[in-house]
């Protein structure tokens, strides 16, 4: 542990390690560690707005994205995040607003994502541009990213049925990606069986 308190590219590992598992607080504080050792990283470090965004510490998660998109001005997911922080504050349209600008994104789902969160369109759109990819990558984060606009806009119901059904794909199942850790954490965190 010694090693790791000193190390913060360890840190961050560890941190998500706990994200994973919903030691969310824990998670965090190792974020925080990481960014003490090394301030350089905070732009660096969406992970740390993932789990302030689970903590409700909206307006520090909000920043954290922000700080990002400022380096990255190409991160479609960092702006969608900042939104959501944003959202949960001062409401969607409201937080439309001062939505993010970045670049157009390469990925079909996730252009159709920033599209529908940066003009308050229907969401449909998102799972329309995962095509014919009911279990993959893409199905996964149509559905996560049309629940985080139900969620964004207080539909929890519609919320739950995209999300709980992004973390029974089988990309969702046997990738190991973060942002299904994520998901399931999301279930987790609201009680919504998985």
């Amino acid at each position: 542990m010694a090693a790791a308190a000193a190390d913060p590219n360890a840190l961050v590992r560890q941190g998500m390690n706990k994200f994973r598992k919903n030691d969310v607080e824990g998670s965090v504080a190792d974020f925080d560690a990481a960014l003490a050792a090394r301030p350089a990283i905070r732009p660096y470090l969406w992970q740390r707005g993932l789990s302030l965004y689970y903590l409700q510490q909206y307006e520090e998660g909000a920043q954290q994205f922000r700080d990002d998109v400022a380096v990255n001005p190409n991160d479609t997911e960092e702006s969608i995040w900042a939104f959501l922080c944003e959202a949960q504050l001062i409401g969607p349209d409201a937080a439309r607003q001062q939505f993010l600008q970045v670049g157009r994104d390469p990925r079909p789902v996730m252009r159709a994502a920033y599209e529908c969160f940066k003009t308050g369109s229907d969401p449909q759109a998102i799972v329309q541009a995962a095509g014919s990819d009911m279990q993959g990558h893409d199905a996964f984060y149509a559905l996560l990213y049309v629940g985080l606009w139900h969620e964004a806009h207080s539909d929890s119901e519609a919320a739950q049925a995209a999300i709980t059904q992004a973390v029974r794909t089988a990309y969702a199942k046997q990738s190991g990606d973060y942002m299904c850790a994520l998901a399931m954490v999301h279930c987790q965190r609201r009680g919504w069986e998985a």
